[in-house]
């Protein structure tokens, strides 16, 4: 592993730089703990001394010059850093200002430092300053384009040392707001709010100047101040600021309309009073202000935000997600916030947009981003390698109703609206089955009866099954008007897994109705064209096949294989086009999979070329660079046709995962393993966005991956086809 040396303020201090780098470090080790060890250098002072963690290897004290030159020596002398990273705020290096570029020059490590303020239009002094703290290091970090624009126009630094990475922000499990508002007792108040260490530069009674004007058009109006006052402030000037705010409250007679919470929130509790915030109010008077902490989480959280026109939030609030007002101006700000209050959709508008634009600024997305920066200033040729998520079923749990497993969802909310189908059910059948055979988790017995409960409600006496039901438990006319082969083929699958691996669980249900319906659909699996739905059929059969071995069942599986190969021989093109169809749609791994199980149980020599030669053919169009990029549903792969990019879903690099996998258990090569990993990451970053797809906060999966962006709903089929590729690497 290479070791990151960040000197930062940390806490136990309090402030937002501090805050700032523990969420950073934690995002970096908890993304990338085999590839980076995190390490801290606690910046202090006379005014600041902490009892610190042990990740806290050194600690400066800013006020004694002597220990800057002390740390350069350590830190050259440790062989065990690879790179030092700087989080720079004019203020915390301001009592030796001459010993910080000092310590830069002696430094023989790797620099990258983080701007957190970056001033335009700079005094000749400053300037030189902040080039010859620049001419040390070799990657500068800052978190808006705007300061990038103004590193390279006021300062002359070179445009490609310097990297944009937004602050990042807390992935959230979204909530309903009126029942937060009950539990924190604001039933029937529209909450406004703003948070973070007081201080005069939050500007808070520029709100109390408007609130009259607000509570004359909107009298259920409560406005939160959210933190209790900056410790350094505390320090030198006493709490004088949040005594002036008291006394303006009293005289403006606003008591029964703000209310101080005078703490320094646990992150959950924060997270939840700005998730019931209809507005966040943003009212920095700083015009240098780069970027705020605060801003962010607000606008990660969903809230309308109104907010003066600092350059962070001149980047971001545009396109609908906020409103913009002049600095210190109370009455601009009175007539925005009721506006926005009395327009009800815009503000359902703001909330998606929020949520849709902070999705990249997620903590786990910076991590990507920062390491990915020290793999190249490292100039390590070894590939990141990405840490598994836990286990965390909760998601499945929330989607999956008493009767079934919901469709589709919201956010990472249930959308009973759109009914429930056999597909899902099936698939979360075989995920929650090896998820219990994995971690033992008792609360998988529900799940698992669910489950197998809905696919008998679905089973129809000729061994068919339908697949669509809507929120009434009736079956919908899509089951007349789709083709169902596919799902059929994904059921039998499903109850052939269960029913092999039957004796692992104890929770004591007979197994004899699953293998009535099992065997009921025999007839129905000879007649299968859909070549989905014979490779699902075949993984099935081959799974009863291990338990209850039949002539029956060998001359099914066999009469499968031979349709599959007749497909491939019919569509395949040596060296140009080794597929069984004339184009690449979804889900394709499990067609030479299939063959894998075939060839298991036959040992035809025929399923076991055949299956080799498509999937690596398959192989070669969907990996690239030690990336996964599969098959777009914008528009499928046409042979001898141009290929389509993005739009990318989680079932197709859940089922390469898994396919890899049985690949990897019959011919044994490395390579099989490796790209199997690379597939998963998938799902962790390694995409062409260079972001998450899996929520670890949720337990969720977004839905897909498309060209800008991802689309935030965490449906039943995505979240359900992460897990399957998860236990598939366990």
């Amino acid at each position: 592993m290479n070791e990151i040396l960040c000197i930062t303020s940390y806490p136990p201090r309090e402030c937002g730089i501090a805050t700032f780098s523990d969420d950073l470090i934690n995002a970096i080790q908890d993304k990338f703990g085999e590839s980076y060890s995190m390490r801290v250098c606690a910046i202090e002072s006379k005014l600041e001394k902490h009892a610190y963690p042990p990740i806290v290897k050194y600690v400066l004290d800013t006020s004694v010059a002597a220990e800057f030159t002390s740390l350069a020596e350590k830190i050259n002398k440790d062989s065990a850093i690879d790179l030092v990273c700087i989080q720079h705020e004019f203020g915390l290096f301001s009592e030796q200002k001459e010993s910080f570029p000092i310590f830069l020059e002696s430094l023989h490590k790797p620099i990258v430092i983080v701007f957190h303020t970056v001033l335009p239009h700079p005094l000749d002094k400053l300037r030189s300053d902040l080039q010859r703290i620049a001419r040390s290091c070799s990657a500068f970090v800052v978190m808006t384009h705007a300061s990038a624009r103004i590193l390279c126009e006021h300062y002359q630094i070179p445009e490609d040392r310097i990297h944009v990475i937004p602050h990042g922000t807390h992935l959230v499990s979204q909530m309903d707001r009126r029942k937060l508002k009950e539990r924190y007792g604001l039933n029937g108040r529209q909450v406004l709010s703003t948070f973070g260490l007081l201080s005069p530069g939050k500007s808070i009674e520029t709100t109390l100047e408007a609130l009259p004007a607000i509570i004359r058009k909107n009298p259920s109006v409560l406005f939160l101040i959210i933190g209790k006052t900056h410790p350094t402030i505390l320090k030198t000037e006493g709490d004088t600021y949040r005594k002036m705010l008291e006394n303006k409250v009293k005289e403006l007679k606003l008591e029964n309309h703000v209310r101080f919470i005078n703490l320094y929130l646990k992150l959950r509790v924060l997270l939840e009073y700005l998730q019931l915030t209809d507005i966040y109010l943003f009212t920095s008077c700083d015009r240098n202000q780069a970027v705020s902490g605060t801003f962010v989480y607000a606008l990660s959280c969903g809230c309308p935000i109104i907010a003066t026109p600092i350059p962070h939030a001149l980047e971001l609030l545009t396109d609908n997600t906020g409103i913009i007002f002049d600095f210190k101006d109370a009455s601009q700000l009175a007539e925005s916030t009721d506006h926005l209050l009395n327009h009800k959709q815009q503000q359902v508008q703001m909330r998606i947009n929020n949520l849709q634009k902070m999705a990249a600024t997620a903590w786990p997305n910076a991590a990507i981003a920062y390491a990915s920066l020290f793999s190249k200033e490292i100039d390590t040729a070894t590939p990141l390698r990405y840490s598994l998520p836990p286990f965390n079923i909760d998601h499945i749990k929330r989607m999956s109703r008493g009767f079934a497993m919901v469709q589709f969802a919201k956010g990472n909310r249930p959308d009973i609206n759109t009914g429930y189908t056999i597909d899902d059910n099936a698939r979360a059948l075989v995920a929650i089955c090896q998820t219990y055979e994995i971690t033992q988790d008792q609360s998988c017995g529900k799940l698992i009866k669910t489950y197998l409960d809905f696919i008998q409600f679905c089973a129809q006496p000729d061994g068919h099954f339908l697949n669509y039901v809507d929120k009434s438990c009736s079956f919908t006319p899509q089951n007349q008007a789709t083709g169902l082969e596919d799902c059929n083929g994904r059921t039998v699958y499903a109850l052939g897994y269960y029913i092999s691996q039957s004796d692992k669980y104890s929770f004591g249900w007979p197994i004899e109705p699953i293998l009535s319906i099992f065997k009921r659909a025999f007839p129905m699996i000879s007649q299968l064209q859909s070549p989905r739905g014979i490779a699902f059929c075949l993984k099935g059969l081959a799974h009863y096949h291990q338990k209850y071995p039949s002539t029956e069942v060998d001359q099914l599986i066999r009469s499968l294989a031979d349709k599959l190969v007749a497909c491939y021989e019919t569509n395949a093109e040596k060296e140009k086009w080794m597929w069984f169809e004339p184009y690449l749609t979804y889900d394709n791994s499990v067609l030479p999979e299939s063959l894998v199980y075939a060839y298991q149980i036959t040992q035809d020599e025929r399923y076991r070329n055949i299956a080799r030669e498509s999937f690596d053919f398959l192989l070669g169009e969907v990996f690239e660079d030690h990336q996964i990029r599969i098959i777009s549903n914008q528009g499928w792969h046409i042979k001898n046709q141009e290929k389509h990019i993005y739009g990318e879903q989680p079932i197709d690099v859940a089922g390469t995962v898994i396919a890899l996998n049985t690949f990897y258990r019959l011919f044994k090569e490395e390579r099989y393993q490796r790209l199997k990993e690379e597939a998963f990451y998938w799902f962790l970053g390694n995409n062409h966005l260079h972001q998450t797809i899996y929520n670890p906060t949720t337990g969720g999966c977004y839905d897909g991956l498309e060209e800008h962006n991802i689309n935030l709903n965490q449906g039943a089929e995505s979240s359900v086809c992460y897990l399957l590729a998860r236990v598939t690497l366990q």
